[in-house]
């Protein structure tokens, strides 16, 4: 229970309560994201399904609201640093890790946090196959996402948290979670290729920048649940 008050407290703005947790309470509750990611996912279709009942704009509104405030907007900061990164870096490694820690936000960031809200706005009004319960899944499938990285890829800043979240994850979080993903793929077609994202996305991430840090780790869930919510639009086109 204490790890995954620890997850919700991290991932979320749910109020929880107070537990005494250190680093290796925070890179353990990294087993739990999906599940933290569930919550989230029901928020979020919670208020889309409320507002749909007015309009179908308001629902997708509605939506991205309870989105970025359960998250906190967490992971669309890391989005934003890490745009700035790679628009600033021009290859240079040590640049892209100094831009990425600047809490300043440069252009390239404005513009990806624009279209990735924008584009989350148009694809929860268009209603992929499913509905609101296919929306629900879509943050638990993206948060498998960190347990693969976390293992996979090597962090970009040595040492600290990084490192030990690396340590934190086992071979059965990632295969229980991936297996768990697409168990629901066969209810949920779109949600079977949340994996294969994933691992396109390690494929970008070790070529482009050689490792993750905590703000990659948050670009790529956003990107995730992009990918998804856009391979559930194209599904349901007759």
């Amino acid at each position: 229970m204490k790890t995954l008050i620890v997850a919700l407290g991290f991932l979320t703005r749910l109020p929880m309560p107070r537990v005494a947790a250190g680093e290796a309470d925070f890179a353990r509750a990294i087993r739990l994201y999906p599940l933290a990611g569930l919550v989230i996912g029901v928020m979020v279709a919670g208020a889309g399904w409320l507002g749909a009942r007015i309009d179908p704009w308001a629902g997708a509104l509605a939506a991205l609201a309870a989105w970025v405030w359960a998250t906190g907007a967490l992971h669309l900061d890391g989005l934003a640093d890490l745009s700035d990164g790679l628009g600033a870096a021009h290859g240079d490694r040590a640049r892209l890790l100094s831009v990425m820690a600047d809490p300043h936000i440069g252009s390239f960031g404005v513009v990806s946090l624009v279209m990735q809200l924008l584009a989350k706005l148009v694809l929860l009004h268009h209603g992929p196959i499913g509905g609101w319960a296919m929306i629900a899944l879509i943050p638990a499938a993206a948060r498998t996402g960190p347990l693969l990285w976390a293992r996979l890829l090597p962090p970009l800043r040595p040492g600290g948290l990084g490192a030990m979240v690396a340590r934190a994850v086992r071979s059965g979080d990632m295969i229980g979670w991936t297996l768990a993903v697409l168990a629901l793929g066969l209810v949920f077609p779109p949600l079977a290729a949340a994996p294969f994202i994933i691992l396109g996305l390690t494929w970008w991430f070790r070529r482009k920048l050689g490792g993750v840090t905590g703000d990659v780790h948050g670009a790529g869930i956003e990107l995730t649940e992009t990918a998804l919510l856009i391979g559930a639009m194209l599904y349901a086109l007759p």
